[in-house]
């Protein structure tokens, strides 16, 4: 077993973050908000998935994405519309990983990269490096390295996995993962992923945390951090970068969980039972379904309320009017 501790400090602005971070976790699990929330819960994955592809250049929108994960036909790149569809079926293998297992991070690589990548699910055999646009922000080990520092790294994270932070963990990781870029391709997306698999296990919720939408808003200071890290010789800008963005986007989640309790009236509530997940419906099929004769009151009292909550979406938003629209529940 390997002694290796990657090179990082701890400083007073990360332990005012963890404390941060801490406290708002806290106060999402202590009543349950956002499991209660199946919807937010699936549509903050879509949302992980979205901005995570987004990152490495996959242009599908994130309504394409979302169409995508519920089995319906997306006009689009098959090479991106296959990306989703991996990255779907890895991310829901979060509560399986062990993430000290290189077993498990070759083969959840090979789902991450089915059918898109050649060097699916094994180390990369070729020179590679870390670019934000065509910028070059390093170049990586050379691929004979690969295999020792990725064993020294996942060692380090199962002897420290009670010792160090789960926060401080997975940022270290997260940036040590892609100095060392272990993989031809997929190598944001799989630090991504592990990222949110160490927090995981720390507490389950942030399954449903989108921290990758919140990178994505940040992306060019993302790879500023890894530069900035790189250049130095330590993580500790990167580990105070993530931390920020997790502190950050919780603050979006409480807005998010809070909005919908307090603003989810006993019409919405009522439509909503109604309505089965991924079904789309008419605006006649809702009325039959609750007893209503009006369509304004359909309009006013339930449908828009719904959609400004983000509970259901319209199929087509460009035009409400449509004589072909239909209302999904998300």
């Amino acid at each position: 077993m390997s002694n290796y501790t990657p090179p990082y400090t701890i400083t007073e602005k990360m332990l005012e973050k963890v404390s941060s971070i801490s406290e708002k976790v806290g106060k999402i699990t202590s009543h349950k908000e956002l499991e209660s929330q199946l919807h937010l819960r699936r549509n903050n994955r879509i949302r992980s998935i979205h901005s995570s592809l987004k990152i490495e250049a996959n242009s599908l929108s994130l309504n394409e994405v979302r169409d995508v994960i519920n089995g319906h036909l997306v006009i689009g790149d098959r090479k991106e519309i296959q990306e989703v569809k991996n990255a779907f079926s890895a991310y829901e293998k979060i509560s399986e990983i062990d993430p000290s297992s290189v077993k498990q991070l070759k083969e959840i690589h090979g789902i991450m990269t089915h059918l898109t990548v050649e060097e699916s699910g094994m180390f990369r055999k070729g020179d590679e490096g870390v670019f934000s646009g065509d910028k070059c922000i390093f170049i990586a080990p050379p691929p004979n390295m690969v295999p020792g520092l990725m064993e020294e790294l996942l060692s380090w994270v199962k002897m420290n996995e009670r010792k160090v932070h789960p926060l401080i963990m997975a940022a270290v990781f997260h940036y040590e993962f892609v100095f060392i870029h272990p993989f031809a391709d997929g190598n944001g997306r799989m630090a991504r992923l592990w990222h949110t698999v160490i927090l995981y296990r720390w507490r389950s919720v942030f399954a449903y945390i989108p921290l990758e939408s919140q990178i994505e808003k940040f992306q060019e200071q993302y790879y500023s951090a890894i530069a900035k890290c790189n250049k130095i010789g330590n993580s500790n800008a990167f580990i105070e970068f993530m931390l920020d963005m997790m502190d950050q986007v919780l603050d979006d989640v409480i807005v998010q969980v809070n909005k919908v309790n307090t603003e989810t009236s006993e019409y919405v509530k009522r439509l909503l039972k109604l309505m089965e997940y991924d079904v789309p419906y008419t605006s006649n099929d809702i009325m039959e379904g609750l007893g209503l004769k009006s369509k304004e009151t359909l309009r006013k009292n339930y449908l828009n309320p719904a959609i400004e909550l983000g509970l259901i979406r319209m199929t087509i938003p460009d035009k409400p009017n449509s004589r072909n629209q239909r209302y999904v529940k998300q």
